[in-house]
């Protein structure tokens, strides 16, 4: 059996292909198809369908496909309804297609933002984190599933001391069916607390304030020549590093940047994160010239626009002694 995800789907998809035996380990290639991206970051279906119709061609069988809304790296967002005509045009209508919206789920709360999730009526399951970023205290997690018996099948198992005349019945959700441990924390009173106590107006405004300071910032680097934004801003994170100068040679670049963030968290004043981004000129499908990249995410309870501002004052500051 096959998995496919993007090449920015969250590491998660790998770990839980090893641990459900289907991958030989992080680096299998054959049983995990990591497919491409485009200019966007987004898992490209074209590539998605050649690959299925290599591994039919090969006698694999397709069993599960992963779009992101919300990439780790980037937060881009995947076109689901794409990736589920792919599936289906190149031989893999069965297989199951999960939809991961770990964090940018809990921001389609607000209506402006719930077209990021077309087409997920073509999925299995989707999930996303609470915990992430709406207000939740670590661990929470919401999952929806259209084919329950499929999921409690898989790991349901009743030796006699378990059985009782209500989940005999039907009357009653077994937790100990729908996840690996037989017992189950109450991670459901902590979020249906939060909702009663913000509403959906207040957790829709507490999303939108982290938006518009996202902006704020992205427009602030997009002002200073010294600066590049490097990937599309889709919602709270902003992905961003010191540009280039002229005849200087990428790997000078990225240690530049690679100063720069240990100067910014050094400071204590903030607290910025990097990944690698493919190049603009790189072909992402083949993963292309990676580059160093810094992140600027606005996400806390307490983070105001003060606070942005001055992050930024402190990254300008900080650039010209590494410049």
């Amino acid at each position: 059996m096959t998995v496919y995800a993007s090449s920015q789907a969250h590491s998660s998809i790998l770990k839980a292909t090893m641990i459900a035996g289907l991958a030989s380990g992080p680096e299998d290639r054959r049983q995990v198809r990591l497919i491409g991206v485009d200019s966007k970051m987004r898992m490209r279906s074209d590539l998605l369908a050649s690959a299925i119709r290599e591994d039919v061609g090969a006698g694999r069988v397709p069993a599960f496909v992963c779009a992101t809304v919300g990439t780790t790296s980037s937060t881009a967002i995947d076109d689901i309804g794409a990736i589920a005509s792919a599936m289906g045009e190149a031989g893999a209508k069965d297989a199951w297609l999960h939809v991961d919206a770990a964090h940018a789920g809990a921001a389609c709360v607000c209506p402006e933002f719930q077209h990021w999730l077309a087409g997920v009526e073509h999925a299995d399951s989707i999930c996303f984190n609470p915990h992430k970023w709406l207000l939740t205290n670590f661990d929470c997690d919401c999952f929806w599933t259209r084919d329950r018996a499929s999921v409690t099948g898989a790991m349901s198992i009743t030796p006699e001391y378990l059985r009782n005349q209500a989940s005999d019945a039907g009357e009653v959700i077994d937790y100990r069916d729908w996840q690996v441990p037989l017992g189950r924390r109450f991670r459901a009173l902590k979020l249906w607390l939060v909702m009663r106590w913000y509403g959906l107006e207040g957790l829709r405004e507490y999303i939108r304030s982290h938006m518009a300071m996202a902006a704020e910032f992205e427009g602030c680097v997009r002002a200073d020549p010294m600066f590049e934004v490097v990937a599309e801003r889709t919602m709270n994170l902003v992905c961003f590093r010191l540009a280039a100068r002229a005849e200087e040679s990428a790997s000078q670049t990225d240690q530049r940047n690679r100063e720069l963030l240990a100067k910014i968290n050094a400071s204590g004043l903030a607290y910025l994160t990097h990944t690698m981004l493919a190049g603009p000129s790189g072909q992402r499908e083949r993963g292309g010239e990676m580059m160093y990249v810094l992140r600027m995410a606005i996400g806390a309870v307490l983070t105001r626009p003060e606070h942005v501002r001055g992050t930024w004052a402190l990254i300008q500051r900080l650039a010209n002694d590494v410049a």
